[in-house]
This record gives structure tokens, sequence and C-alpha cells, in this order.
């Protein structure tokens, strides 16, 4: 890795690191390196967090870091998760537009060649049971590898209703 490849992924991280430290709406946020900033289709990363508000209605967003040069506009990625009582709704895909389909300029925010986007995948969850849920990602692309993506992530925060 260059210097200046370094340099920019580490001001984005520090970035990152400042915007999410004073939410508190957030309940859970991790994101997953992946090697050799790849995703290979037999990477599965499992995300672990702690319901204890089953009143409460949750967003839950998927977090992708990925370089310019990734190879397409989107991204196909299947999710399944399960709770306490086993799993928690039918998998679901979703199709994540990383670029515009147009005009192939990156989404999200970026420094350099290096962009992170946060999207909502699931709004308004409601957790019936109290305890721990595991979301896990599959990508669910036509190819086995995905070079350009360096990592991917989850946030789970309490919905917060819109204000008129």
């Amino acid at each position: 890795m260059n210097q200046r490849f370094a340099c920019r992924l580490a001001t984005a991280v520090g970035l990152l690191c400042v915007l999410t430290a004073c939410d508190p709406n957030r309940v859970f946020e991790q994101n997953i390196d992946f090697p050799k900033y790849s995703w290979d289709v037999q990477q599965k990363p499992a995300f672990t967090f702690a319901i204890q508000d089953t009143a409460a209605l949750y967003d839950v967003f998927f977090n992708v870091r990925y370089a310019s040069a990734y190879g397409f506009y989107n991204l196909y990625v299947k999710h399944t998760l399960a709770g306490p009582a086993g799993p928690a709704g039918p998998p679901l895909l979703h199709q994540m537009l990383l670029m515009d389909p147009k005009t192939g300029e990156p989404k999200g925010s970026g420094t350099g060649d290096i962009y992170d986007i946060q999207l909502l995948a699931l709004p308004k969850q409601h957790f019936a049971k109290a305890g721990n849920y595991t979301l896990t990602l599959e990508q669910y692309m036509r190819q086995d590898q995905l070079p350009g993506l360096m990592a991917v992530g989850v946030r789970v925060a309490k919905h917060v209703a819109a204000t008129k």
C-alpha cells in the first residue's frame, strides 16, 4: 500500500469515527475489512448486536467502503437475520447503487478514490424479543471476487420519526 493511499484511508477512517462518535440513537455499528480489498463469495461477514428495547423501532443500515475502480455501479447483497428464537424473517436480496448508472459518478462521501456509503436496508425494523441478533451478509454478484470492495458493515439505530 502506498503512502498516499494510506494517508487517505486514515483520514476517511478518522472522519467516520468523529461523525459517528456522538450519535445517541446508534445501538450498534461495526465494519469488517476485506483482505486485499476484495470481497470473495465465500466470505460472509456476520454482525451480532444486542436488542434490549422491544417496543422501539430500529433502522438497519449497510455500510460499504469501495474504491472508484470497483467494476460495477451496483452491489447485490443478501442478508439473513437470526435472533434469540431463530430466524427473524426471510433472507432478503438488496441492490445497492454505489455509482450513478448513467454517469458512473461514485455515490457517498469520499477522499480521493475511496468512498463510503451508508444505505438504509431495513427501515422501521421491529425486534420481537430482547437478546442477541446476528445479521449475515453475502455478496450476490455473478463474480466470485469483487475487487475494489474494501469493507462492509452494519449500523443499527433507533428509528427517529421525521418532524414537520
